[in-house]
C-alpha cells in the first residue's frame, strides 16, 4: 500500500499557539506601559499640587505677619490641612514667608512617593520693576476682534 499524502492541514506544526503567546506578551506591555503612564501622571498631579497649595499656604503666613511666626504659620498650617497637604517647614523672616511641604501620593511606582512644593511670599522690595514688556518708543500691535454675527453698528 503505497504511503498516504497528507494534506497540509493535518500536518503538525510546531508553530502551533504561538499567537497565544505573542498576544500574552503584548497584553503584559501594554499594562506595563499603562501603569508606567499612570505613575508619571500621579506624579506630575501630585508636583502640581504641592506647587499650588505651598502658593496658597505662603500667601496664608504672610497674610498678617506682624503677629509673629507661630500665627502666621498656624494660618498655613490651616491651609495644608485643606488641601491634603503635610506642611514640613515655615519660617517668617520680616515680612516674608517660607513655606515647604509635601503631598503624598497613596502608590507610587517608579516616581518618588512623595511630591515637594516651596513658595514664598511677602511685599515687593524697594526699587523691584517689572520687566519691560516693549519698547515705549514702538507703537503697540493691535489685535482686530471679530464682532459676533447679528451686531449693527
Amino acid at each position: 500500500m503505497p504511503p498516504r499524502a497528507t494534506s497540509p492541514r493535518t500536518t503538525p506544526s510546531r508553530d502551533r499557539g504561538s499567537a497565544t503567546v505573542w498576544a500574552a506578551f503584548a497584553a503584559v506591555a501594554l499594562l506595563a506601559v499603562t501603569a508606567f503612564l499612570l505613575d508619571v501622571g500621579g506624579a506630575v498631579l501630585a508636583r502640581h499640587r504641592a506647587e499650588a497649595s505651598a502658593d496658597l499656604a505662603a500667601l496664608a503666613a504672610a497674610g498678617d505677619p506682624v503677629q509673629g511666626e507661630e500665627v502666621a504659620c498656624a494660618a498655613a498650617h490651616r491651609v495644608t490641612d485643606g488641601t491634603g497637604a503635610e506642611l514640613t517647614r515655615c519660617t517668617l523672616d520680616g515680612w516674608h514667608a517660607l513655606v515647604e511641604l509635601q503631598v503624598r501620593r497613596p502608590w507610587a511606582l517608579l516616581a518618588p512617593p512623595a511630591a515637594t512644593g516651596r513658595a514664598h511670599a511677602g511685599p515687593v522690595p524697594d526699587g523691584a520693576t517689572d520687566p519691560p514688556t516693549a519698547d515705549p518708543a514702538e507703537p503697540v500691535p493691535t489685535r482686530s476682534v471679530p464682532e459676533p454675527p447679528g451686531t449693527i453698528r
